[in-house]
């Protein structure tokens, strides 16, 4: 769970609705029409700009925002260490049950194909090609929320436009003219609060994430070439040590050789 993403959202939306309240009764912000107009337009743009198996997956890059994989940079320096230093004393072959046990299948493949006698450069590429189609995927999701995002307050226009021109067609009638000046303005505020509250801050925690992961993976690319070179554990520790900020850099527990 991420807690701040949960935090963000009950203290955004909580301070919109007491500033609301503060003014007047929220059934005042409450607009069928505008709803149907702000978030059923812009959902069908959606369907119109992406194929539907990429939109029908919405749910699940949205629950990525709220339920983060925790990722630990720090803690793979030793691991790394321990494994340069097991495979100068006892050969490449002696990490053969340490990758089975690995939790990481990025990192698993990875000491795999070093056991496996692959030429290192073979191994960089197919990692980095993995890590491409990663960004890739996730850069996928984040697109659609900033398309979101984007359309979301132009829906809102829309909106606004469609409650003008009620408004100006009926103005001999004034109790036409207050529910057509509520979808013009509220639809507006729909709009904004769907892109600005909603949409972008969830694309830019996917993208952050989508760095975080990209980084981690490439500290593991390092550590995997330096055990497949056959590198001091120490040389290994440092290399590592260059993906983390200072104030992370701590020295191992394990030397090496």
């Amino acid at each position: 769970m991420d807690f701040a993403t949960i935090i963000g959202v009950v203290f955004a939306f909580g301070m919109i609705l007491m500033g609301i309240m503060a003014g007047g009764p929220i059934s005042l912000f409450v607009n069928v029409p505008s709803l149907l107009i702000v978030v059923g337009g812009t959902f069908g743009i959606i369907f119109i700009n992406y194929p539907l198996k990429d939109v029908l997956g919405l749910a699940g890059v949205i629950k990525n925002v709220f339920f983060a994989q925790s990722r630990d940079a720090q803690g793979l320096i030793p691991t790394f260490v321990d494994f340069a230093t097991r495979a100068r004393r006892e050969g490449i072959l002696a990490l053969e049950s340490a990758a089975g046990e690995l939790q990481d299948a990025f990192f698993k493949q990875g000491l795999e194909l070093v056991i496996d006698g692959l030429e290192p450069q073979a191994i960089r590429e197919i990692l980095e090609t993995e890590i491409e189609h990663i960004e890739r995927r996730h850069t996928k999701g984040a697109d659609i929320l900033n398309s979101l995002g984007a359309f979301a307050p132009a829906m809102g226009m829309a909106g606004t436009l469609i409650g003008l021109v009620q408004m100006l067609q009926s103005m001999a009638d004034p109790s036409t003219i207050g529910p057509a000046m509520a979808v013009a303005l509220i639809t507006t505020f729909y709009g904004s609060l769907l892109a600005n509250m909603i949409a972008l801050p969830m694309a830019g925690k996917l993208g952050m994430r989508s760095k975080e992961e990209a980084l981690e993976k490439g500290m593991i690319i390092e550590g995997i070439m330096s055990i497949s070179a056959g590198d001091n554990p120490r040389i290994v520790e440092r290399k590592l040590h260059s993906y983390l900020a200072p104030g992370l850099r701590e020295d191992s527990s394990r030397g090496g050789d």
